[in-house]
């Protein structure tokens, strides 16, 4: 069978990717570089987060150059195990709305990550071009994947004449935050697909929202449009994630999730983050909060209960906490902590089995 000319590109351009391609998400402080670089031994793509503030990055970079180091590449083997030798084989993620391009240049250039992973312009494609010019500048080698969540963002980014390498299309089944408007993936890909092929674009396009197992991988591949997946909820309740016990034990927790979730803005204002755009919001597990905030209780009232759970700890989680809880729709097929490895790689052979088995079924 044939490889499509956007695999093969990306294939060409990591060395260590095996297929179906699966990425861990840039989740904000909890893609850390342990996950990320678990993943790129695993064949996939990971990526570090951007962390609380851009400074953040630079140490991150490091510990993943540190475990980079210790296992010399081979594009040969069957589980390949990249180095540093060229560039860093792992991505990071920049929020560009409360990001420092100066300091992202400057890391970038140092580091020389694989891909850089741009959301959350503020002012639309303008900034992103920006940012787009800057980075390739400072590290010719990085491609620029760019999270888009809507025909018309995807549109503007491929007729840019600082078009990214690679589009994420996110799903509104998504985790954290992404557009308060959207639509699922499966309907959304193949529409990104349809609008960018009428302008001649080629670049490849990766599904994102609601992906939490082989099944969700297979779906996308099944659109017949999609380079790869991307996860990120699944990865919360990874080994190598940089997230507490008790987040972790929330996610295990939590089934049926388009009814156990909510998309709100709600756990931005309790944090007093009134700098994202208000284009977004962010998906979580429903919670005392939500439900205090539902049934109308005064919002001061409702912030410092939640102020008061922020200094409890643990107190905080569970199905009468209040602490925020980002995750997606896909939740509930979430139910162990497992090595990103184990992950990734049964993700892998479930979705090649969910795909062959869709095959078999169809008529010759």
């Amino acid at each position: 069978m044939t490889t499509s000319p956007a695999i093969q590109s990306l294939k060409s351009t990591y060395k260590f990717l095996r297929t179906p391609i699966i990425v861990s998400a840039p989740m904000r402080v909890f893609a850390g570089p342990d996950l990320a670089v678990a993943t790129s031994r695993a064949g996939g793509l990971g990526f570090i987060g951007p962390g609380l503030k851009p400074a953040d990055l630079g140490s991150k970079l490091e510990r993943a150059q540190a475990l980079l180091d210790q296992a010399p590449i081979d594009h040969n083997s069957k589980s390949p195990q990249p180095s540093s030798s060229h560039i860093l084989p792992i991505g990071v993620g920049f929020q560009l709305f409360d990001g420092d391009l100066q300091i992202a240049t400057s890391t970038v250039r140092k580091y020389k990550p694989a891909a850089a992973w741009l959301f959350v312009p503020k002012t639309g494609q303008s900034e992103v071009d920006q940012w787009t010019l800057g980075l390739r500048e400072a590290s010719p080698s990085t491609k620029i994947w760019l999270q888009v969540g809507s025909v018309a963002e995807a549109m503007a980014a491929a007729e840019s004449k600082h078009a990214p390498d690679v589009l994420v299309i996110q799903g509104i089944d998504a985790g954290g935050h992404g557009l308060r408007k959207g639509a699922g993936i499966i309907s959304l890909l193949p529409e990104v697909w349809d609008a960018l092929r009428k302008i001649g674009s080629d670049i490849p396009l990766f599904g994102a929202g609601g992906i939490a197992d082989g099944r969700g991988v297979a779906a996308v591949l099944g659109t017949g449009v999609a380079a790869g997946a991307v996860m990120g909820t699944r990865f919360l309740a990874s080994k190598e994630a940089d997230v507490k016990s008790d987040y972790q034990n929330d996610v295990l927790r939590v089934a049926d999730g388009g009814q156990s979730t909510i998309r709100t803005d709600l756990f931005d204002r309790l944090q007093e983050r009134h700098d994202w755009p208000e284009r977004y919001d962010g998906r979580a597990i429903i919670n005392a909060s939500v439900r205090d905030e539902l049934a109308g209780l005064d919002f001061r009232e409702n912030k410092k209960l939640f102020k008061s759970q922020q200094q409890d700890g643990s107190l905080g989680w569970g199905d009468d906490g209040r602490m925020t809880a980002y995750v997606g729709s896909a939740v509930g097929l979430v139910t162990s902590v497992e090595r990103a490895q184990d992950i990734i790689e049964r993700a892998r052979e479930d979705a090649k089995q969910a795909l062959r088995k869709a095959v078999a079924e169809l008529d010759n």
